[in-house]
């Protein structure tokens, strides 16, 4: 029975701690208190998220769950955490370090969880629409901290316009948002619907607006040009197409010369490469150079494998030269790149099981609705991001794409079971081209 679905005579005689109907609706409840909370607090999502785990078992049907386990879209998953698992018996690292490795992995079982559950669940929205109003919230506090900076809940000296967390989960939040907003202003102007897309549009633009002149984060400087070229490639005409590209250059133009702070971060490109490769400074980009160089010659040591799990800040300690001050001397346990990340831990096994995961999950969002829209942009926006970060490893943005992926997923397996439970009940004549053909 669909969560969505009214709970039958039968179950409605049932207890309520005995009604499947009940359980699976405070799953999508807790669901949707994990999506509001995760821009705010890590404490939160941990918390909820044992909740959520502990209230879905009690749905669950588990021939028809042992039975999900078998797509690729959920296999893959586990199969990147067995794998790292099993990486802990040929790690050299302490059992503390491996340990402590194997957690990053492990919140990718959750994700089999979510397509189950979601697949089964009419409230999938509710969850996307939390996330979307905790952000706004998040950015609404952003320019109150800008122009009150006691208000920030972060030590003194912290970025500007962060009340919790970082710049860089706040400015990955704020993308995605802006972004997966261009769907549903599209839907509405077609539907003439014009007031509902102005006021996606506000909120759109209030978040590119805060990316613009508070803060925002050199990945998502790179990776929101590409997710906004794929909606263009996939969602407008080549003519709109060139018009708002010809636009997007303009405007983008306007907002650097109008924001100091987009200006200092573009220029910071530049000037960190040069401080690192003159002095031998840890400039952000410097010491990624230095990293990836390092972890392309550990992933050569161990090609097939790899050294094993948690095994990577060890072999920056050894591979150090020189003072800690100095890029060359850096010890680190990330490599800021995820394909490097996992190379180096579980060598070319690590490395196809990671991207046939990434791919399987691209192709899961390949239809049409807001439901395929989301996931799509959520799994873009990964595999982008980790070239220059862990990200699928990382918390907040970790807990993004599983959740993104497992509940959009979810969604849109729906969809396609209830397009195909149409069709079958239309028969063969439903489209007319046998009508046609007579």
């Amino acid at each position: 029975m669909n969560a969505g679905a009214a709970t039958s005579p039968a179950n409605a005689r049932l207890p309520v701690w005995r009604d499947p109907a009940f359980w699976a609706r405070n799953a999508d409840i807790v669901a949707v208190l994990i999506a509001f909370s995760l821009p705010w607090s890590t404490s939160l999502v941990g918390i909820f998220s044992f909740i959520w785990l502990a209230v879905v078992a009690a749905t669950l049907d588990f021939r028809l769950f042992l039975q999900s386990l078998k797509r690729p879209i959920s296999a893959l998953p586990i199969a990147l955490f067995v794998l790292a698992l099993a990486g802990t018996l040929w790690s050299e690292a302490s059992w503390g370090a491996r340990s402590y490795a194997l957690s990053p992995v492990a919140k990718l079982l959750v994700l089999p969880l979510l397509l189950y559950h979601f697949e089964r669940s009419a409230r999938g929205m509710w969850v996307f629409v939390a996330f979307l109003v905790s952000c706004a919230l998040l950015m609404l506090m952003s320019w109150l901290v800008l122009i009150y900076p006691g208000l920030t809940l972060k030590p003194d000296g912290a970025d500007r316009g962060i009340f919790v967390k970082n710049y860089i989960d706040q400015s990955q939040e704020f993308a995605l948002c802006a972004v997966v907003l261009a769907y549903p202003v599209v839907m509405l102007l077609r539907d003439s619907k014009i007031w509902q897309a102005v006021l996606l549009i506000a909120i759109a633009a209030s978040f590119v607006a805060n990316m613009a002149f508070v803060i925002v984060s050199r990945t998502a400087l790179v990776t929101m040009p590409v997710m906004l070229v794929v909606f263009a490639l996939m969602h407008l005409k080549w003519r709109t197409n060139v018009m708002l590209f010809s636009a997007a250059i303009v405007l983008g133009a306007l907002a650097w010369m109008a924001s100091p702070q987009l200006q200092a971060t573009t220029e910071r490109f530049a000037r960190d490469y040069r401080i690192y490769r003159e002095y031998n400074q840890p400039t952000s980009i410097g010491l990624r150079l230095e990293f990836w160089e390092k972890s392309l010659r550990f992933f050569a040591e161990a090609p097939i494998i790899g050294h094993g799990t948690g095994s990577t800040r060890g072999l920056f300690e050894a591979a150090a030269t020189g003072p800690a001050v100095l890029a060359q001397g850096q010890v680190i346990g990330n490599p800021h790149n995820q394909t490097l990340n996992v190379a180096v831990q579980w060598g070319s096994v690590g490395v196809v099981i990671l991207y046939a995961m990434w791919l399987a999950h691209l192709l899961l969002f390949r239809g049409e609705g807001l439901a395929a829209w989301v996931g799509l942009m959520v799994v873009l926006q990964n595999i982008f991001s980790s070239l220059f970060n862990s990200h699928l490893f990382d918390f907040h943005e970790g807990w993004m794409y599983v959740l993104g992926v497992g509940v959009a997923g979810g969604m849109a397996l729906r969809a396609n079971a209830d397009a195909r439970a149409e069709n079958r009940r239309r028969g063969p004549d439903h489209d007319g081209w046998h009508a046609r053909g007579r």
